[in-house]
């Protein structure tokens, strides 16, 4: 069972689940409906496309996920550490990121694949980025798992088993934030369009700056 976890992991992880939710949002409504933080769907459908030989669609999928794993072997490359503790080069890792959302726009709204890649990758790094904490898998970038946990707490309880209650506050704060980040999402792409993934960049890129400012008072090193 989790213990107790430090504030500034309840707020990255709140954070870094809400930009997920935006992103996602901006890649389904896109003109790709394409979905970009998560794989299930996008391996599903690749294998409907090679199925029927639809060699373009499968290139893309491919590419896709592709993508996503790119990002997480530069989180792999660049944090070095599977398990989220202070100290590690999350600043570095959460500025590329921040980086690949910001690019991805004006291929966006070129309507350039390339761009959705950027996005993906960009997803596949954060994801990576937030593993574990204290031995409990923690994913920003998807909710199934959370709903699946939310399950078997819900579960234990009726039949008087004791829950982690930490570890179902997390799930409850992840789901939340993801939801949270797609409502917002959806509400800057009719406005925004693609530019909407300016939002979520900037939000990468300022919490990168505050954990930064963070480690440094509480390690002094930078």
């Amino acid at each position: 069972m989790l213990s107790k976890l430090p504030r500034w992991v309840w707020a990255g992880v709140w954070t870094l689940a809400f930009v997920a939710g935006m992103v996602n949002v901006v890649g389904l409504l896109g003109f790709e409906r394409q979905a970009i933080t998560h794989l299930t769907g996008t391996t599903t459908t690749l294998a409907a496309a090679l199925a029927a030989l639809d060699w373009s669609t499968a290139l893309h999928l491919a590419a896709v996920i592709g993508s996503f794993l790119a990002g997480t072997v530069l989180s792999g490359m660049i944090i070095r550490d599977s398990k989220l503790q202070l100290g590690g080069r999350y600043s570095v890792a959460l500025l590329l990121e921040s980086a690949l959302l910001c690019a991805a726009v004006p291929l966006l709204q070129r309507h350039n694949l390339i761009g959705i890649y950027f996005a993906t990758a960009a997803c596949g790094l954060q994801n990576a980025m937030v593993s574990t904490y204290s031995g409990a898998v923690v994913r920003t970038t998807h909710i199934s798992g959370m709903f699946t946990d939310l399950g078997i707490f819900l579960g234990h309880t009726l039949r008087g088993i004791p829950v982690d209650v930490l570890r179902l506050r997390l799930c409850l704060l992840i789901i939340s934030a993801f939801l949270c980040g797609g409502i917002a999402g959806a509400a800057a792409f009719h406005r925004l369009e693609y530019a909407a993934l300016f939002i979520p960049g900037g939000i990468v890129a300022a919490t990168a700056l505050a954990y930064g400012i963070y480690r440094m008072r509480h390690t002094h090193v930078i």
